[in-house]
This record gives structure tokens, sequence and C-alpha cells, in this order.
């Protein structure tokens, strides 16, 4: 079973080097298919923020690695920060990423939401095979479960969370101040539910697509801008929180250096959760910024995580189980084929067996001496293979064969 996994995410890689192997959402199906071009029979990709993982079945995973560097042209040596999952470690790995054990905020629950969505694109583009199906259902089975037995979802923690905790040490409280939030995607909703909560007074929600940033601001009673405006809101927002699919910077030095001198001198919280990164890190030599990456955050996390370390030590022990029962659910598939045939044959002696004795009877044999021809003779034809090889094994002194034959035929089921 040549499963293999290859990914980099933020333990083993920063922001700098992740950013520059994103996936281009409107690209996903072309990188999928030039992977599965270059020798993987099946390929799903999944590209978030803090990860990116090919799961393919493939004969050669070096392979995989070199398509990586040379579909993104990085100049660096990628493999010095990537991983590789093979077989059992590939089934217990997306288990463990699909239900939040290998996340920056432990038990999130969006990475769920993003492999799904990983797997459908690949579904579209035709690279999910018989095994990456039974991997990826048996995975969102396992993310189900470890969500419903553990506590590994309790506490309100996640990255858009653990910015909103970080602005609440900068400022006393937010019913005096205004948050410009750019993006309208799903960790933006959160951030905007979480401030919400807070009691903010103003929310203002900047997206490239207007429709879809109005739809979000009508929850929380917010405006709605397009990225174009940014620059002309950018001086009423003390907090903002960037988080879009961009693949170029979002707010530019020059605007948040015009900002400050409108706000005069005011300061200016900024979390930039996206990567590539939306913010110009330049920003963050402004005397008057806070400015924040999705990998500053990482200090913020550890907080109200002890439900969900328990949790995860429980996860672990569940997930175990489910890869072994994978692994055997696999294996069981193997023997298919085997079985198939083997009751193909039988059935086949059957019906030659049947018709024969019933001629016996059409030429005058009793119905009795039609069944006794029958019966012995279906025994031997069903028992004289088997009985041929286990003789042959004798001889050969192949007792691994014997013992098998032992077991397979329950010969010593009434000594047990």
């Amino acid at each position: 079973m040549p499963l293999v996994v290859v990914g980099i995410n933020h333990r083993t890689a920063p922001l700098e080097v992740r950013e520059k192997v994103v996936f281009d959402p409107s690209h996903l199906p072309d990188a999928l298919r030039s992977l599965a071009g270059r020798g993987a029979r099946e390929t799903v990709i999944v590209s978030t923020c803090n990860r990116t993982e090919l799961y393919c079945v493939a004969d050669a995973p070096a392979e995989l690695a070199r398509w990586l560097e040379s579909y993104h042209a990085v100049d660096f040596a990628l493999r010095d920060c990537l991983y590789q999952h093979e077989e059992h470690g590939a089934i217990g790995h997306a288990f463990a990423v699909a239900s939040g054990l290998d996340s920056m905020v432990l038990g999130e629950p969006q990475i769920l939401g993003q492999l799904k969505d990983a797997y459908r694109a690949a579904q579209d583009a035709g690279t999910v095979g018989p095994l990456l199906n039974r991997l990826f259902q048996a995975t969102f089975s396992v993310a189900k479960r470890v969500r419903t037995e553990t506590q590994i979802g309790a506490n309100a923690v996640s990255v858009a969370y653990a910015a909103v905790s970080l602005a609440r040490q900068i400022f006393a409280g937010f019913g005096q101040h205004t948050a410009l939030l750019v993006g309208a995607g799903e960790t933006i909703a959160l951030a905007a539910r979480h401030l919400h909560s807070q009691g903010l007074k103003r929310m203002i929600i900047a997206n490239r697509s207007l429709d879809r940033a109005q739809l979000l601001a009508a929850e929380f009673n917010a405006s709605a801008i397009t990225l174009d405006a940014l620059p002309t809101h950018l001086a009423d927002a003390d907090i903002v929180v960037s988080s879009t699919a961009s693949p170029t910077v979002v707010i530019g030095a020059a605007d948040v250096e015009a900002a400050l001198a409108a706000r005069r001198r005011r300061p200016m919280f900024m979390v930039d959760i996206a990567v590539p990164r939306d913010i110009d890190p330049a920003v963050a030599a402004f005397e008057d910024v806070y400015l924040y990456t999705i990998d500053d955050l990482q200090n913020f996390v550890t907080q109200n995580l002890k439900a969900r370390e328990d949790g995860a030590r429980e996860a672990r022990i569940l997930i175990d189980e489910e890869v072994a029962r994978f692994l055997s659910g696999l294996r069981g598939q193997q023997a298919v084929p085997t079985i198939r045939e083997l009751r193909t044959s039988a059935e086949s002696i059957r019906a030659t067996t049947l018709e024969q004795a019933r001629r016996l009877i059409g030429a005058g044999r009793t119905p009795e001496e039609a069944l006794a021809y029958l019966a012995d003779t279906l025994t031997h034809r069903l028992i004289h293979p088997p009985t041929h090889e286990l003789r042959q094994a004798g001889e050969a002194g192949d007792e691994a064969l014997v013992a098998a034959a032992r077991r397979l035929f329950r010969l010593d089921a009434d000594a047990e």
C-alpha cells in the first residue's frame, strides 16, 4: 500500500517558508493533475495558512518533494522543512490532522472543513481513487468520533480567538473602538463573532467581493467595503485583522503610515493571519503599530488548553484504535478477490456435480444413489486441491502451510 503524506507545517517551517508553497485555490485543479502526472496514482493537496500537505498513492515518495519544489520554483532547500509519513504513519497523521491534534491551536475545528474542501477539489479534478476515498471517509468519521467522545473541542480557542485575546491585552475594552476585518472567510467570521461578543463599538468588513462582505456585515450590523476602499477607512481602525487569499500585500506600508498620521499617532493593533501575508512586514517598524503575524499568535494559544490537552490524550488512544481498524479493513479488502474466486470455483463444482447427479436419476438410478454420488463427489472435488497441496507441503517440510490449513479449516476448534 504505497500511501504517502509529504508536507510542511507550522512546526517544521516559519511563515516566510510556508507562504512560498501555498496553493492558490483557483490553480489547485491544475496542480493536482500536474502531481498526478509525476507518478502519483491518487492525489489530494491540502493547503492552509499553517500547512501544505500532499496525500498521495505513489511508489516514489521522493518524487513528491521534488515536484513541490519545482511547482513553486522555490530557491531554497525545501526538503529540510518537509516531513514524510507512509502507510501506518500516513493514516495516523491524517486522523490526527482532521481531529485538530496537529493544529497550531489544539483542537481547532476549522481544519476539518479545510480537509473536506481539499478532498472535494481532488474529486472534482478526478485525482482521487479507491484508497484515498477510503482514507478520507474514514478520516472524517474519526474526527467526528474524537469531537463526540473527548474534550478536544472544549473552550473557545482558535486563531481568531487568540487574536481577539491579544487585542484585549492592548485595549482595556472594545466599547469605544472600531475594528476593520479584511476578508470574509471562516477565520474572519470567527474573529467578528468574538469581537462582537466583547461589545465592540463598530465593525467594518472589507472584501474583494462586496456581496460577501455585506453578507457577513449584516450579521453584526457592520459596514461593508471593497478592498479598494481600504486606504480610506484604515485611519478609523483601532484593530485590524486580515485574512485573505490574496497572493500579494493588501495593506501597504504607505497606507498604514498615512492612516497613523490621520489618527495623530493613536496606536493601531494589527493581526495578519494570512499566508502569504496581507500586511507589508515593514509596518512592524512603525512606532505606533502593534503588528502580529500568525506565528506570533502561538504565544497566546496556550491559554485555556488544559481540557483540550486531556482530550488530546484520549484522542490519541482513540486514533490508534481507528488506525488499527482501518488497516484491518484494508487487509480484508485485499482478500476479497481471492474470496470471490474461491466462491466462484466452489459454485462451478457444485453446479457440475448437481447436474451429474440429476443425470443419474434420469438414467434410472435411485434418489439415494444420486444423493450418495452427489455427497461423495462434491466432497472429493472440493478437498482434493487443498489435500494435494498439503501432501506436498508435508513432503517439503512446509510447516507454516500445514499450520495455516489447520487454522483455515478450523481443525483445532474442538481442542479449544
